[in-house]
């Protein structure tokens, strides 16, 4: 494949701290790399020197004669005078742009819903980054530079951006480098992944499954790495292998030595110990939206919502951003009041909030953390039955990623990771026994993420979650619930089913003389007699289908490990064959959905 643009000892170092210190490294046609690493660490940095915004210290970077670069920085850059259309296509003519396919995939992925003529200015902050992040995708590219582009992107835009990328150009070329915490995106699009850490890249091949094997296997055998680091990293490799089937066909890497490094690792949680204390905390009963439904000025944001939350359930909800999600959770925690039926709530129920703002720290931003850590318990119980632990706050703050030299620090100065991961902790010192958590994973590097979903698969009460993280939502989460159309919506599919949702209509206007619990919510057209007989014996053969196929696939995979690995051409038509079973599962799958739709 040729080259595109290569880096020669670079070297980079601030006042304070050396970033890099030597490093090569280029970038191929067809290369589709994730970058990942501790924030802090350089990622942005390197990025920035690659796509020629940013000039090293010391060594150089070359880019092949005639190669376009096209860069999303995280900044927002756009003027506040420039309308929606004059941001995406410029001057470009109408006829010209609405005949370039491309280009209109680009403004009906991302723009689509969005004024033509508004100014950038009139924009949300997550308006705006979809407009930044369209104006770049409608230009003609060789290399992509994305920083952080699913920032402040719902999980619909998220999975649009993913299919976009993967189309984007031919296998062989083209070029992404892309640095997110998304780690759902990062296995979806990228075939490779570089690790920023301790000045230095290294390389892995794969997206982030293949990348975390490899530093499984990397921290075994060189015993550099923490304890603590290599245990999560085994944690997270069983979760991608037991945890998300959809996932496994992904990595690259023998599945045999995969199943070896992860035979000795439990389930990633004791749900039976966890809803057993759970139960004893709570009771019976937690919270109950019973016919709720809440209405501003003549709109029903909700309407008829029953949801019975168990003790120890975790779910997580999804939904449009303006779809209710926040008037849902401000029902659940008791800061909204349900303007028609009614929510019960039990006598023991403690709610605490992980909110988007940081309203917990801002008593204490003058304050050392030590200081704000001596005024809490002296310990924390997690965890149930004989993992039961008990920790001091220092212990949970080390488990948390803050050094000893952090204690002395100022919350004030903490970077903004630092203090999203002290807000939880201060959170769960207060002992709730019902944790809501509204887009917890902002700011946090995939170690990070990482860590707290560890300290969550050992916390005993009700968890829900509402986040545009995919790979979170699905490691922390047993369900999820969609806000969609003014309703809530189960998801036995998960979010895969979500995205098969129709788009939800605008929440009706109340009438004057009806309740939003009397109006009745569309109709959805269902089989009867004859058809809804034949659609029932097609589900059943669908299920034994699919089951059928399932079973194909992993017996391929398995016997995939133990053919001879220098056989490329071998390898290559087995992996075909398995990629064809694979999208007949997935066809077989979409018109299960469908069916099921039918017969609701």
């Amino acid at each position: 494949m040729a080259h595109l643009l290569g880096a020669e000892a670079l070297h980079l170092e601030y006042p304070t701290k050396v970033v890099f210190d030597g490093v090569s490294l280029g970038v191929d046609e067809g290369d589709r790399i994730g970058i990942v690493g501790r924030n802090g660490d350089g990622k942005s940095s390197l990025m920035a020197m690659l796509a020629g915004r940013r000039e090293p210290d010391s060594g150089r970077v070359t880019v092949r004669g005639g190669v376009t670069v096209g860069v999303l920085e995280q900044s927002d850059v756009l003027p506040d005078d420039l309308t929606v259309g004059g941001a995406v296509v410029g001057d470009t003519p109408e006829h010209e742009w609405a005949g370039d396919a491309k280009v209109r995939d680009v403004i009906a992925g991302l723009v689509g819903d969005l004024d033509w003529d508004a100014a950038v200015g009139t924009l949300s902050g997550g308006q705006r980054r979809r407009v930044a992040l369209a104006r770049l995708l409608a230009g003609d590219w060789d290399v992509l530079a994305l920083d952080e582009p699913t920032n402040h992107l719902d999980v619909e835009a998220i999975s649009w951006l993913a299919q976009h990328l993967k189309r984007r150009w031919s296998a062989a070329s083209g070029a992404l480098m892309v640095v997110t915490h998304d780690r759902w995106f990062l296995d979806e699009v990228c075939t490779k992944t570089w690790e920023v850490h301790d000045r230095i890249v290294e390389p892995f091949e794969g997206g982030y499954a293949a990348y975390i094997l490899q530093r499984v296997e990397r921290d075994r055998q060189a015993a550099a790495i923490e304890a603590r680091r290599q245990n999560l990293a085994r944690k997270e490799l069983a979760w991608l292998r037991r945890g998300a089937p959809a996932r496994t066909s992904k990595p690259k890497f023998r599945i045999d030595a995969a199943n070896e490094l992860i035979a000795d690792v439990p389930e990633i949680r004791d749900r039976v110990s966890l809803q057993s204390l759970a139960v004893a905390r709570l009771g019976k009963d937690v919270v109950d939206l019973l016919d709720a439904g809440v209405t501003y000025d003549d709109r029903a944001v909700l309407h008829d919502v029953t949801w019975r939350i168990a003790p120890g359930e975790r779910t997580g909800i999804l939904g449009v951003n303006g779809a209710g999600k926040s008037t849902l959770l401000g029902l659940v925690a008791g800061t909204v009041e349900p303007t028609s039926g009614r929510v019960k709530r039990g006598k023991t129920v403690k709610v605490a909030t992980l909110t988007q703002r940081m309203d917990e720290l801002d008593p204490h931003m003058d304050e050392p953390v030590r200081v704000v850590i001596s005024r809490l318990r002296t310990t924390y119980s997690f965890g149930a039955g004989s993992k039961e632990q008990e920790l001091t706050p220092g212990q949970l703050l080390e488990r948390m990623g803050f050094s000893s030299a952090q204690l002395s620090t100022p919350v004030k100065d903490l970077s903004g990771g630092q203090q999203r991961r002290l807000q939880l902790l201060l959170i769960l010192l207060d002992q709730p026994n019902v944790l809501i958590l509204d887009e917890p994973t902002n700011d946090l590097d995939t170690d990070m993420l990482a860590a707290i979903e560890d300290l969550l698969d050992s916390w005993a009460g009700t968890l829900i979650v509402v986040s545009h993280d995919r790979y979170f939502m699905e490691r922390v989460t047993d369900q999820q619930y969609a806000v969609h159309g003014g309703s809530l919506r189960h998801l036995p599919g998960g979010i895969e089913e979500y995205l098969r949702l129709p788009k939800a209509p605008a929440a009706p206007r109340a009438k004057r003389d009806e309740t939003p619990s009397q109006q009745a919510a569309p109709a959805t057209p269902a089989l009867i007699g004859a058809d809804r007989r034949a659609a029932e014996k097609e589900l059943t053969a669908l299920e034994r289908r699919i089951e059928k196929l399932t079973a194909q696939i992993d017996a391929s995979k398995t016997a995939l490990a133990d053919h001879d690995q220098s056989d490329y051409v071998g390898l290559g038509e087995k992996m075909q064959a398995i990629g064809a079973l694979e999208a007949e599962v997935a066809a077989a799958e979409e018109r299960w959905f469908e069916l099921g739709e039918l017969l609701a």
